[in-house]
């Protein structure tokens, strides 16, 4: 077994979990066929960091709890809640609700206090043994975010109003009255001075201050040469993410044409713009600061770096310079990306069963609980190795008689395997030289032959380019086009000289090419037809029996004049060889009367 490991910019990414890692198998059928599966070396060798990390359709939403020791993610189907035991590498439990989830917070230092955002406006307060409390807000929720210092969750939606529920006093408190005309699609909270955050559907950022309860400030963000504006937004856009930096002042929004701002609060420009190129709203916003390793030494010496994330690509840039870090495409949609706190391994929850983890050494040290991955990943990664069939050729029974080697059949030289047999290598390649001797020179007189034709292909040649629509007629047109210029020029040859062969070439026949050749001109050329070789609506389709019963006879008359076309000019150079044979005696019985 193997780990897939990326490249970009000399950053290593190794797979280490996830559906293009091992295959999937069923439970029932690994229970059924154990000991069949015990045989299979992609099976027994495969690489579970955490047992059963994953859902049965999809993955929603993770977050790792503040201690590290555990994490928390929703999915489906059911919709449900599994949490993780980092130390025994396993799921600790799941638990299943009535309906899917939006979001949800961890809010305690563990895993045992959480509040989840459903999609049938309702708030659920999870403990260590059940759920403990439910409540309804009026609309319905896009994010949330909790404020300790107050006890405040705040909740965000398709209002103009952020909603604030006091889980000390265990009752609603007066709403934030927003700018919003659309409603609110995240909401952030500063971990330095505890500023709130609201990203709108206009497009704006608005900043409140908790202890006054106002609007201080807001942002409405720019974007030049937008291509795909939305209607009904200030900029033109969305605001999907949003995140602080951990020392205040820095804010990165996220937009719904796939761009992230970075904001110094004490300035209204952002001082660096980065488009993600696909065009896709941004889902995931992260800080990541650098780190340090178990030795000491900063694990990452090019300063703090932004986690920018849509539906299809994850990617890391530099927040002083912009310059692309590395980036994490996994095999399937994004929904939401985790980073574990102080490490370089990356969960990302997406539309699989599994959860795709990822490890960055360069980003960080891998985990206290899983510290053996740092060295796995050096031995286990991807290499090119030699494949044991490297050194035998597999060849069926008519190629062994060819060869002479058919009386080795039922030795051990051979190998059957399915319609023929593996032979050593190094003997097929004798038995082929002994065979065909002359085999070399066969093959450079053919890669000659090659080179010529490539030569021929290279040069200028005068075509005419048919349509694509109805070809076979346009073809036939041409060729009438042709057949009057033939005629018309051997006419004026002949008319020099012999009156005779103007008139046969001319009469009735010269007349009946002359006009088709006017009609192939005025189909070819005229505006009016045009559509006939443009449009597919006019295709004509010749392998119908109604097309062969109608133009049967016409075919035949086609190819009759065809043939006497060729006869013709066949009598025509008969009758030019004779003339040039009798100029010819004619001029060396003069000559010899001269010399007499």
């Amino acid at each position: 077994m193997v780990l897939t490991a990326t490249s970009t910019n000399n950053v290593k990414v190794y797979t280490v979990s996830g559906s293009n890692l091992a295959r999937k198998i069923p439970d029932w059928l690994a229970r059924r066929k154990r000991k069949e599966l015990q045989k299979d070396i992609e099976w027994s060798t495969r690489i579970e960091l955490i047992q059963d990390f994953g859902f049965p359709e999809a993955a929603l939403r993770i977050k790792a709890t503040p201690d590290g020791t555990h994490c928390m993610a929703t999915g489906l189907y059911k919709p449900q809640i599994r949490v993780f035991d980092f130390a025994n590498s396993s799921m600790k439990f799941d638990r299943h609700t009535d309906t899917e989830n939006v979001n949800f917070l961890i809010m305690s230092e563990d895993w045992t206090k959480s509040v989840h955002l459903q999609n049938d406006r309702t708030l659920e307060f999870h403990n260590e043994g059940q759920m403990h409390y439910r409540a309804r807000i009026p609309r319905f929720g896009r994010d949330l975010a909790y404020h300790s210092p107050s006890c405040d969750v705040l909740v965000g939606g398709a209002s103009s109003e952020v909603y604030r529920l006091n889980i000390d006093q265990g009752r609603f408190m007066t709403p934030f009255q927003t700018q919003s005309e659309s409603g609110i699609n995240v909401v952030e909270v500063n971990p330095a001075h505890q500023l709130f955050g609201f990203g709108t559907e206009d497009g704006t950022v608005e900043f409140w201050d908790p202890r006054a309860r106002n609007r201080i400030g807001a942002l409405e963000p720019t974007i030049p040469n937008l291509l795909q504006p939305v209607a009904g937004t200030r900029g033109g856009f969305e605001i999907t993410a949003l995140d602080f930096r951990a020392d205040g002042l820095g804010a990165a929004v996220g937009t719904s044409s796939g761009h992230v701002l970075l904001y110094d609060l004490r300035q209204a420009r952002p001082w660096q713009i980065k488009d993600q190129q696909y065009g896709l709203p941004i889902k995931v916003l992260k800080w990541l600061e650098p780190t340090r390793s178990y030795s000491g030494d900063s694990a990452d010496t090019e300063g703090a770096k932004i986690m920018s994330a849509d539906s299809r690509i994850i990617k890391l840039w530099a927040v002083e310079s912009g310059k692309p870090y590395t980036s994490i495409e996994p095999p399937c949609d994004i929904n939401d990306v985790c980073v574990s706190p102080g490490t370089g391994l990356v969960y990302v929850a997406g539309e699989s069963s599994d959860i795709q983890t990822y490890f960055v050494p360069q980003l960080g040290p891998a985990p206290q609980w899983c510290h053996f991955l740092e060295n796995l990943t050096e031995e286990m990664e991807e290499n090119q190795k030699q494949s044991i069939y490297d050194d035998y050729k597999f060849v069926v029974r008519r190629e062994l008689e060819s060869l002479g080697l058919g009386h080795l059949v039922g030795t051990p030289v051979l190998k059957p395997y399915m319609h023929g047999f593996f032979v050593d290598l190094r003997l097929y390649e004798r038995a082929k030289a002994i065979a065909n001797p002359f085999a070399y020179e066969e093959y450079r007189i053919r890669r000659v032959q090659e080179k010529l034709a490539e030569a021929r292909e290279s040069r200028i040649r005068a075509t005419t380019k048919l349509p694509k629509v109805n070809r076979a007629l346009a073809q036939r047109l041409l060729q009438m086009q042709k057949a009057e210029t033939t005629k018309r020029k051997a006419a004026e040859d002949e008319d020099e000289g012999d009156e005779e062969e103007v008139k046969r070439i001319g009469g009735r026949q010269r007349k009946k090419v002359q006009a088709a050749a006017v009609t192939a001109s005025a189909v070819l050329e005229d505006n009016r037809f045009k559509d006939i070789f443009a449009d597919p609506e006019f295709e004509v389709d010749e392998g119908v029996d109604e097309y062969k019963q109608l133009h049967n006879t016409y075919a035949k008359r086609v190819q009759k004049t065809l043939d006497r076309d060729d006869s013709s000019d066949e009598e025509d150079l008969d009758i030019r060889h004779e003339k040039i044979v009798e100029s010819d005696a004619e001029s060396v019985d003069s000559d010899n009367d001269f010399y007499q």
